[in-house]
Formats: structure tokens, C-alpha cells, sequence
């Protein structure tokens, strides 16, 4: 193995890579692409990622992209509602399967899906969504009529699970809003799905969150084995030690720029992926302050590191609770950022 990264180092490549050290002045699309995808779970939290990220960002360049499909929300990394590219779309959903089957035999609903085909239920249940987006539990409704003797929530979970389901428009816009109405996302690309090399997603999770250790890229994923995957590419990748002695591999031309580079304040939405694509999120947020993410709350970061939380009244005014005592002028540059946020809500 190579030389022994520091948390702060591996922080300041974090922060790189995330885009939060300097704003870009690139498109809401190349930066969703560059990302990965941008967790989703609160319809409107990727809008405040993307102006963390992003020069002179404006919700109608996101809202376009999910109105002409050129971005999709959906079920992906960690059984979780992402918003990705539609070419990431149909090539990710194929490597979550797995995972989601397996949460249909050990979930909370395994119970009551028990001795059904599942095959039988995802089949019927396209033809229901191809015809007629709508939510998974009306859908569910639906098939209740063929298994009676099943919840038709259950029977919507079922399908949440089985198919490549896209959340439409207007879920997601930021100017409007609503329920979770869902197709399939070959119904809603005009394409099938076609699942990326194993090699290519993980040298793109590298690209947006390395250096990282397999364990690592497995948490952001969802996925397993991919000890394989990274032993294939060793050759293509360099290695470093963290500072418990594990294993970091990373792109030879990725940033890893020096700790002491100064980062400005940033503000975070719910569930960031920043603080959620590692197994050890020591690089950006301390152990005993996870419940905050766990919580759904809007973090900031100061000096690259979760310092306090913040949220946005019903006037638009956003506050901070801070978790730990800064001083006057890191305050101050809290405050300015806040009020830039507030300003930009306020103003759109």
C-alpha cells in the first residue's frame, strides 16, 4: 500500500471532488452525471444541492431536465429515491435488483408477500403503470382484485421493489408539486435498461468520492463483492492507508489537494450524499453526530466538516443550530451563506 492519508486530507479531496470547495460554472445535468446522483428522498433537497455546487444555478434548469427526461427520480443506491441522468437511470436500476429482491424476503413486508410469485405481480403490475401512471398503492388496488387475500399496500410495495419505477412530474419541481405518480422507467425513456460495467460505476463512484476503501464503495452502493471489481482495476488505480491502516484506492488523476486548502461555508441539504457514501463518514462528519443525517436535517459545513444544522421557516427565514461554539467570524460566514440561500429561495 502507498503512504497514510489523513482525515483532513481525505476530507479536502472529499470536498473537491463534491464540488463544495468553488462553485462550477457547468450544467445542472453534467453536474448530476459527475455526482453520480444527488439524493432524492425530499422532493426539493436536490435544488439546494445543486446551488451549493453550481454558479448561478436556477430551479427552472433542474425542472426542465425532469419535465424532458433528461433526469429521472427513482429508486436507486441504497433502496433510496435518487435523482439521476436517464442515461445513469437505465444503467444503474439493473445493479440494485439484488438488493431490493432481497429486502422483499427479509423486509418488513416478507411476511405478508410471502408464497407469492413476485415475477407474476411485477408483470401484472407494468401493464398497469405503462397504461396509467399512478401511485404503487393505487396500482395495488388494482391487484388486489387477482390476490384478494393481500393488502394492496403490500401489494404496491411489491412492485416498488420488482420494477424500475420513475416518480413523474410535477413530484420533484420546485415550483409545484405532488404525489409519488410512477411508470416504468423503460415506459418513460423509450428504452430498456442495460446495466453499466461493474468497473465503470465503481471508477465513477472514485471519480465523485475517492479515495475510498471497497467497504466504502459498497455503503454508497448498496452492492456487494465488489472486492472483485477493485482487484480487476488494481492495476488502473493507485492505493494509499487510511489512518486505521485500511485500504484506499483512487484514480491516479483525481484531486487530492493539499489539507491545509481553505474551504468556504456550505450548506447541505437532507441526506447529502457527502455525508452518506462511506462506511467511515469520519472524513466529513464525526460518529457521534450521524443522527442529525439520520434525522433528514439540513447540515453545514465549516472548514469541510458538519458543524452545525439549519432549516427554513414557513416566511423563508432560515435559522442555524449550531453543534459547536465558532468563533465571530466563522459565525459571520455562516450568516453570509445563509443569507444567500435565503435570498435565492426567496427570490424563486
Amino acid at each position: 500500500m502507498g503512504t497514510t492519508l489523513s482525515q483532513h486530507q481525505l476530507n479536502r479531496a472529499l470536498i473537491e471532488r463534491q464540488m463544495l470547495r468553488e462553485r462550477a460554472d457547468q450544467s445542472a445535468l453534467a453536474t448530476i452525471e459527475h455526482l453520480f446522483g444527488i439524493q432524492a428522498q425530499e422532493p426539493k433537497s436536490p435544488y439546494v444541492g445543486l446551488w451549493t455546487r453550481l454558479n448561478d444555478f436556477q430551479p427552472s434548469e433542474l425542472e426542465d431536465l425532469l419535465t424532458h427526461r433528461e433526469a429521472v427520480r427513482m429508486l436507486l443506491m441504497r433502496g433510496t429515491i435518487h435523482l439521476v441522468s436517464a442515461r445513469d437511470a437505465l444503467g444503474l436500476r439493473p445493479h440494485t435488483q439484488l438488493r431490493l429482491d432481497r429486502e422483499l424476503q427479509s423486509g418488513p413486508f416478507a411476511g405478508r408477500l410471502k408464497g407469492l410469485d413476485f415475477d407474476e405481480i411485477a408483470e401484472a403490475g407494468r401493464k398497469i403503470l405503462d397504461e396509467t401512471p399512478q401511485g404503487t398503492a393505487d396500482a395495488g388496488k388494482q391487484l388486489k382484485q387477482r390476490w384478494p387475500d393481500r393488502e394492496h399496500t403490500v401489494l404496491g410495495n411489491a412492485l416498488r421493489n420488482k420494477l424500475a419505477l420513475v416518480q413523474l412530474p410535477p413530484r420533484g419541481l420546485w415550483h409545484s408539486s405532488g404525489r409519488a405518480v410512477c411508470t416504468t422507467v423503460e415506459n418513460w425513456l423509450g428504452r430498456p435498461q442495460s446495466a453499466m460495467d461493474k468497473e465503470e460505476l465503481v471508477l465513477r463512484y472514485l471519480r465523485a468520492f475517492g479515495p475510498a476503501t471497497v467497504m466504502d464503495a459498497q455503503q454508497w452502493s448498496g452492492l456487494t463483492r465488489l472486492a472483485e471489481t477493485f482487484a480487476a482495476l488494481r492495476p488502473r488505480l493507485v492505493t494509499f492507508r487510511s489512518e486505521s491502516g485500511k485500504e484506499l484506492f483512487d484514480l491516479p488523476d483525481a484531486p487530492r489537494p493539499d489539507p491545509e486548502t481553505p474551504v468556504p461555508v456550505r450548506l447541505l441539504p437532507e441526506f447529502d450524499n457527502i455525508l452518506l457514501a462511506h462506511a467511515d463518514r469520519r472524513r466529513v462528519i464525526a460518529d457521534d453526530r450521524l443522527g442529525v443525517v439520520i434525522g433528514g436535517k439540513p447540515t453545514v459545513l465549516v472548514d469541510g466538516y458538519v458543524a452545525a444544522t439549519w432549516a427554513v421557516s414557513k416566511d423563508r427565514t432560515i435559522t442555524v443550530d449550531y453543534i459547536d461554539e465558532l468563533d465571530r467570524n466563522r459565525q459571520k460566514a455562516v450568516a453570509e451563506e445563509c443569507d444567500r440561500l435565503q435570498d435565492w429561495i426567496k427570490n424563486n
